[in-house]
C-alpha cells in the first residue's frame, strides 16, 4: 500500500509547550504483529459476521410464522450491533479516537507489543541502511545536546549506521560524546536568531537543503528530532517506513474538533473543524529520504506563502506538518510512546516511554517570550 500523494490547494489560506490534556483516560516493512494481526482480525471478523447474516437471512426466508420471523430479525439486529461495537473498539473505524493499532487507512500504529524487536531489526540490518538524524541546537538549546546524544547512543537505532547532523549557531558548545561503531556526527553551523519561532520556522528549509545537498546520496532514512529531549527506551527499526507521523501525546484521546490546528482560512496551514485524522507532533519527522524531502519542501513553500502575507500559523511548522499529513497519509504512525513529556505522568495505555521532552524553564533557554 502506498501513501496518497496530494498537495493541498494554494487557495487555502510547534512547539512542545502545548497544554497537554486527556492523557490519562508504503507499508513496505510492516511487522507480523502490527499488520497481520490487524488485517486478519478484521477480515476474520468481517467474514464470520457475513456468514452469520446469511444464516439468519436464510432462516427468515424459510420461516412461516410471524413470531419466528420477528425473532430472527431481532437476532440479526443483535449480530449487527455486536459487530459494530467490535469494530468500534478494535479498528478505530467507528471511533477514530480509540487506541487502535491500525489507522482508518490501515497504516500500523506502533505500540509496545505490536512488533518483534529482534525480527524487525534483523530484516533491516540485512539492507545495510543509513539513518540520518537532524537536531537543531540554536542559542541556549545547546545545553540539551549532551543528554540527547548520550541517551541516543544507548537506545536509538542501536547496531545501525547513524549519522547525526547538529545544526547550531554555537559549534564550540557541541559536546564531545563517545559514539558507537559506524556512528558519526557532523556539525552544521547556521546563523543565530532572536526569535524561537524563527528557529522553528526555518527547520523545514534546512532539512530540505540538507537532503538535496547530501542525504540523497548518503542516507536511506532521515529523522528530524527536537533536541530538548531524551531517550528512555528502545527506538529501532519498527519506526522505519515511507512516511512517519507521531501522534501528539496531548491529543491522542481528543476529538478532532478540539485539535489545535490552524483555523484561519488565510493561512496555508488551515484545516476546517470538519476534517482531521490525528494531531501529529512536530518534534519528530521521519521516513525515507525522498518522502521527507517532499514534506520539507512543501511545508517550506507554504510557510513562505504565509510569511509573504505576514501570517504565522498557530504552531509554526507543526501546523503545516499536520496539514501535509492530513492529505498525504503517513505509511506508519508512532504512538505517544515515541514522544512524551517528562512533566506529564505516564498514562495507563502507555506501557513504556521511549522518547520524551525534558522539563525546562523556557525563560532560561528562549531568546524571546
Amino acid at each position: 500500500m502506498t501513501s496518497v500523494k496530494m498537495l493541498w490547494p494554494v487557495r487555502r489560506e510547534s512547539e512542545d509547550d502545548h497544554v497537554y490534556h486527556e492523557v490519562h483516560g508504503p507499508h513496505d516493512h510492516l511487522t507480523a504483529s502490527s499488520i497481520n494481526q490487524g488485517y486478519f482480525l478484521i477480515i476474520a471478523t468481517h467474514s464470520a459476521f457475513l456468514d452469520m447474516i446469511q444464516i439468519v437471512r436464510a432462516t427468515i426466508l424459510k420461516s412461516r410464522g410471524m413470531k419466528l420471523k420477528v425473532l430472527s430479525l431481532l437476532i440479526l439486529t443483535g449480530f449487527c450491533l455486536t459487530g459494530l461495537l467490535y469494530l468500534g473498539f478494535t479498528s478505530g473505524w467507528i471511533n477514530p479516537y480509540s487506541q487502535a493499532e491500525l489507522t482508518p487507512w490501515l497504516a500500523p500504529i506502533v505500540w509496545e507489543g505490536t512488533f518483534d524487536p529482534k525480527l524487525i531489526d534483523s530484516i533491516y540490518k540485512k539492507q545495510n541502511i543509513t539513518v540520518a538524524t537532524t537536531v537543531f541546537a540554536l542559542g541556549k538549546y545547546t545545553v540539551f545536546l549532551k543528554d540527547f546524544l548520550e541517551s541516543a547512543e544507548r537506545y536509538y537505532f542501536v547496531g545501525f549506521r547513524v549519522h547525526y547532523y547538529v545544526f547550531t549557531d554555537h559549534p564550540e558548545q557541541v559536546p564531545v560524546v563517545k559514539l558507537g561503531v559506524e556512528r558519526k556526527l557532523t556539525v552544521m553551523t547556521v546563523k543565530s536568531s532572536n526569535r524561537w519561532q524563527e528557529m522553528t520556522l526555518r527547520r523545514m528549509e534546512r532539512v530540505e537543503k540538507l537532503i538535496e545537498s547530501r542525504l540523497v546520496k548518503e542516507a536511506d532514512y532521515v529523522f528530524s528530532l527536537d533536541v530538548d529531549t531524551k531517550f528512555y527506551g528502545r527506538w529501532g527499526a519498527e519506526t522505519l517506513g515511507d512516511l512517519i507521523g507521531v501522534i501528539h501525546p496531548g491529543y491522542y484521546h481528543t476529538r478532532r474538533e478540539q485539535f489545535p490546528y490552524e483555523r484561519r482560512p488565510e493561512s496555508q496551514a488551515f484545516i476546517p473543524y470538519s476534517e482531521g485524522d490525528y494531531y501529529y507532533c512536530g518534534a519528530v519527522l521521519g521516513g525515507k529520504v525522498k518522502d521527507v524531502h517532499e514534506v520539507a519542501k512543501t511545508c517550506r513553500e507554504q510557510l513562505d506563502i504565509d510569511a509573504a502575507k505576514s501570517i504565522e500559523a498557530a504552531w509554526q511548522e507543526e501546523s503545516h506538518l499536520n496539514k501535509y499529513l492530513l492529505y498525504n497519509k503517513p505509511s506508519k504512525l508512532l504512538s505517544p510512546e515515541y514522544m512524551w513529556q517528562d512533566l506529564v505522568p505516564q498514562a495507563n495505555r502507555v506501557k513504556i516511554i521511549r522518547f520524551s521532552q525534558v522539563i525546562k524553564n523556557y525563560a532560561d533557554v528562549r531568546p524571546n517570550p
